[in-house]
């Protein structure tokens, strides 16, 4: 049995911004499931579009991207983006297996009085009116980015803004009753945003849901992914994690027990492995230079692995004492064939303290050693892989 392809994470921009504004979060993600950002009619990235600037015309573009993936979804949305995303997995419930709302615009609207909206809709082509809303509104906005994302706001047209304010503002009348979405949602909010609150949360967000829970992001306005990437990262690769579980194929043959290893690759995330760690773990392998120690470069390390193969399946298991080996057999990235031995060592707590493993052929253990470098070359030193 092989395991099936993990979910796509696609993500959806809020109100003036573009799909750029992503990159933080995509750049820290530990796991390199695929991801797919949409980029809005009428805003920073896509000024040019023509109109209706309507969330079912925002909503029907979105899936149009989704029907362009293969397999299972991840949806994540951030204020204008979370109404866009959650109408687009109604649309779509046989695909979407999880959805992320990041300081989500309720889908019913804001329905600020005509004086209030009147700002907002104003704000097409106006880069220093738009970089004041987001003084207003962030509590750590970063200045590089604030100007890029000023500076491409200028080329939006008043009306494509105006009519996009009025959209999310006016809201879709699903949003007053029960949402259809039965997948697993998470609501993120930041800490210290002044515009979508505790209450807006609490009272015309996550009532409307079956299964959801919320995460807070500190030191965080009403753009936590550009404020507090890191965190943010975090959160996305727990959904996704939970959702590649749920979708994912038993990956272990007869004989093999299911145990925290193979679940954690299953899962394809840093908390996976790190749930079953030692803090003092140590990796060896044949595809290092020298060992990684320490619980979260290690569960870094095993995250990044474990996208890189397509296809794994562990074949064999022996015990002897404290000691765990298991065959496997894999396909990387790119088309290679390769296989191997893993031996964890527990400790008296029965967590993993030394990890080995071995792979074959000698090629394919190269090639796997550079692409985990190229994934990993802001967590962890590029002399501890082998290079092309």
């Amino acid at each position: 049995m092989t395991r099936n392809a993990p979910p796509t994470t696609l993500f959806v921009h809020g109100f003036l911004d573009d799909a750029a504004v992503w990159d933080p979060v995509l750049d820290r993600r530990a796991t390199r499931t695929p991801a797919v950002v949409a980029d809005l009619a009428g805003m920073a990235g896509r000024p040019e579009a023509p109109g209706p600037y309507t969330l079912a015309r925002h909503a029907a573009d979105v899936v149009d991207l989704l029907d362009g993936v293969e397999g299972p979804v991840v949806l994540v949305g951030q204020s204008l983006g979370a109404q866009v995303a959650e109408l687009a997995a109604a649309a779509r419930p046989d695909r979407v297996v999880a959805l992320a709302l990041l300081t989500p615009i309720p889908l019913a609207g804001t329905t600020l009085p005509r004086e209030a909206i009147a700002p907002f809709r104003a704000l097409g082509g106006d880069a220093d009116g738009q970089r004041e809303v987001r003084r207003q509104l962030a509590v750590a906005f970063p200045g590089d980015e604030l100007d890029r994302l000023c500076a491409a706001g200028k080329s939006t047209t008043p009306t494509a803004v105006a009519e996009t304010a009025d959209a999310w503002n006016d809201g879709d009348p699903a949003g007053t009753r029960t949402s259809p979405v039965t997948a697993p949602v998470l609501v993120v909010r930041g800490g210290g945003d002044p515009f979508i609150t505790a209450d807006v949360v609490a009272e015309g967000v996550v009532p409307r849901f079956a299964e959801v829970s919320v995460a807070t992001v500190d030191g965080a306005g009403h753009w936590p992914h550009v404020e507090q990437p890191d965190a943010v990262a975090t959160l996305i690769d727990g959904l996704v994690a939970r959702a590649t579980a749920d979708t994912t194929a038993d990956d272990t043959a007869d004989g093999v027990a299911e145990q925290g290893w193979t679940t954690a690759f299953a899962q394809g995330s840093a908390p996976a492995f790190t749930d079953t760690f030692a803090p003092d773990v140590v990796l060896r392998a044949s595809v290092l230079r020298r060992p990684v120690e320490g619980r979260d470069a290690v569960a870094a390390v095993m995250a990044a692995a474990s996208g890189i193969y397509t296809s794994l399946v562990f074949t064999h298991e022996a015990r002897n004492g404290r000691r765990t080996y298991l065959e496997w057999e894999a396909t990387l990235h790119d088309g290679t064939p390769v296989s191997g031995v893993t031996r964890l060592e527990a400790d008296d707590d029965g967590r993993t303290v030394d990890v080995a493993i071995h792979h074959r052929p000698l090629d394919g253990a190269l090639s796997f050693s550079a692409e985990l470098g190229r994934r990993l070359v802001d967590r962890i030193d590029p002399d501890t892989f082998h290079r092309p």
